[in-house]
């Protein structure tokens, strides 16, 4: 899958001699986000839950606990909504005390915050009393724009020429082209042989402006013989209504293919799980594309219903250059506030999984290497592998004899390769986290191994003709943690009826579409594992929690859970390759997953 990579389109910028001037009238959506009580308890406290040493091991707290230990105090949560009513605008504190929504019109959020932009930095400055200002983190989604946000968050389903064969049995579909292909290259089966399939279990999915049809879920469902009953399918809408929300749908199929793919997947691998879906669209574009995605994690956060959640969205790249202008937060803010939703969530048992990517370590053609915008330790990024084939494609044999890191440079056509179109798992070094502790001594983690087969030039990525082994150094997080099957040529099937728009002769035309096809990306990858996750929580009965430190120790034992992939030739994802003899590389992370090793080790740490 092509990443559900922003496409920003550039608003008309409303402001003069340094204030903003707005519609009067326009409601908007903004979230301000409280300094915690005490940051290095809380990351301590975030490590104590999944560590086996410590008195907190699965002592996972409710949000009126969170709220207690390291959330905005009942007094300060008043003095806010006070202040804020006398400006007429709402102020509603989410559970856990550490983001309070404010809504309201835009003229009275920018008297309420002062609201200035700053030429120099092309930042808004927001003004609260000082007394108020001290104990807050960041304001998210106060802009000086009026932008278009119904394409804000693209996706574009990277889809093999192969149609599903539709006569298969239901068992042997999904063999081939769903959940069992999943579950049997990672020995998932095995738990099911177990009992365990997800029961009193949610996943959430995180979307924006994006939305699905039930039909279209249960079409494929049905035909891998899965649980079908679409009454398992939640929709909790986190800035428009649903009427508004739906809407979406008419705005062409690369979205809603995303947000179908990942309900589809989710729903399939943990067959008796419920799967809430997080949507946060704005289709009046009233609220900024940076709040729509804070938003609806937080909002699914605070909810602490889903015990599992995953996003194959983002807002932007990780690069402090290509961050939205005229917004009340920068980048390094929008992350720290990300870090400290996700440690609620850690605290209070949730794990998060997030697409990695799918143009290896170029997620935006640059010079300069770059992610989507899901790199927190705090959440589980999910890189890509290809399984084993033979395949005639372009009129060239290609052969994978064994699971690799997935590049799509071996199948890719002239075409594709003038357009620049190279696709692989996203992978590298987060330039916005520091190395986080469950990272530091893991061998190959910070070093690496890379072939520079593809480079920068003139605006795209093209083919380097004399590529040459780099050995290195790196620093920052380490993406991804895990990787699993996301290659197109060895894909999963989705179901898709939509409309399909395309401009023809300067006129937008729209086409109904009603389609089978077969896809890959990391898209179908993080939601497999969060559904792979709501498995192992059904049958442990508790809570996995934070992932990250528990798999990093696990891979550093005789009898790791994790199938590393380490080799150095054909095992790149366009650039890193394998480390051999190294647990880590950042192609693949620590590897695949064995999930019924790891069952086991969860259960005896239990």
């Amino acid at each position: 899958m092509k990443k559900a990579m922003l496409s920003f389109l550039a608003g008309a910028v409303m402001f003069a001699a340094g204030s903003l001037s707005v519609a009067a009238q326009s409601k908007t959506t903004v979230s301000l986000v409280f300094n915690p009580t005490n940051s290095g308890e809380l990351t301590d406290y975030v490590y104590d839950t999944v560590d086996p040493a410590s008195a907190n091991y699965h002592q996972y707290l409710s949000g009126d606990e969170f709220a207690n230990k390291f959330g905005a105090t009942s007094t300060t949560i008043s003095s806010f909504k006070n202040y804020f009513k006398k400006y007429k605008v709402s102020a509603t504190p989410l559970s856990g005390n550490l983001v309070m929504k404010i809504r309201g019109s835009k003229t009275n959020l920018n008297k309420a915050f002062k609201a200035k932009l700053v030429k120099k930095t092309n930042r808004v400055d927001t003004n609260l009393p000082k007394s108020m200002a001290s104990k807050v983190q960041s304001v998210i989604g106060l802009t000086s724009t009026k932008s278009s946000h119904k394409n804000l968050f693209s996706s574009d389903v990277d889809t093999s020429s192969e149609k599903p064969n539709l006569s298969f049995s239901p068992t042997r579909f999904s063999d081939k082209y769903g959940a069992n292909k999943f579950a049997k290259a990672y020995q998932l089966d095995k738990v099911y042989n177990q009992g365990a399939t997800g029961a009193n279990q949610n996943i959430g999915i995180i979307m924006t402006n994006a939305s699905f049809k039930n039909s279209d879920v249960q079409k494929f469902w049905l035909q891998s013989g899965v649980n079908a009953d679409t009454s398992r399918i939640k929709r909790v809408y986190a800035d428009d209504s649903q009427k508004k929300a739906d809407t979406i749908l008419d705005q062409g199929t690369g979205p809603q293919t995303e947000a179908t793919l990942d309900v589809d997947q989710a729903g399939a691998v943990a067959p008796d799980a419920k799967v809430t879906a997080y949507i946060a669209n704005s289709v009046d574009d009233n609220t900024f594309g940076s709040e729509l995605f804070f938003g609806a994690f937080a909002r699914a956060i605070a909810d602490n219903d889903a015990k599992q959640l995953s996003t194959s969205f983002a807002p932007n790249i990780d690069i402090t250059s290509k961050w939205f202008s005229g917004t009340s937060e920068t980048l390094n803010q929008y992350n720290d506030a990300l870090n400290l939703i996700f440690q609620q969530a850690a605290a209070q048992g949730q794990t998060i999984y997030a697409a990695s990517g799918d143009f290896g370590p170029w997620q935006k053609p640059m010079k300069q290497q770059n992610h989507l915008l899901a790199v927190s330790p705090y959440l589980t990024s999910v890189g890509g592998t290809t399984l084993p084939y033979q395949k005639l494609i372009n009129g060239k044999l290609v052969t994978v004899s064994k699971e690799r890191a997935w590049s799509g440079l071996a199948a890719i056509s002239k075409q594709g390769e003038k357009a620049g179109a190279f696709p692989g798992g996203g992978g590298g070094f987060s330039n916005l986290d520091p190395t986080p502790r469950f990272q530091v001594g893991v061998p190959g983690v910070n070093t690496f191994r890379a072939l520079d087969y593809i480079k920068y030039s003139k605006g795209r990525m093209v083919l380097n003709k004399n590529p040459h082994i780099i050995f290195g150094t790196g620093s920052g997080r380490n993406l991804p943690d895990i990787s699993g099957n996301a290659d197109k040529q060895t894909g999963y099937a989705v179901y898709v009826s939509g409309t399909n728009l395309s401009v023809s002769k300067g006129k937008l035309k729209k086409t109904p579409v009603k389609e089978w096809m077969v896809s890959g990306g990391t898209s179908f990858t993080a939601p497999q594992m969060a559904g792979a996750n709501a498995v192992l929580n059904s049958g442990l009965k508790q809570n996995v929690g934070f992932l990250n430190p528990q798999i990093y120790r696990m891979a550093q034992s005789t009898d790791s859970p994790m199938n590393v992939l380490d080799d150095a030739d054909n095992n790149d994802n366009l650039y890193y390759t394998g480390q051999p003899g190294k647990l880590y590389n950042q192609a693949t992370g620590l590897g695949t997953v064995n999930y019924q090793k790891l069952y086991q080790q969860l259960g005896e740490s239990k």
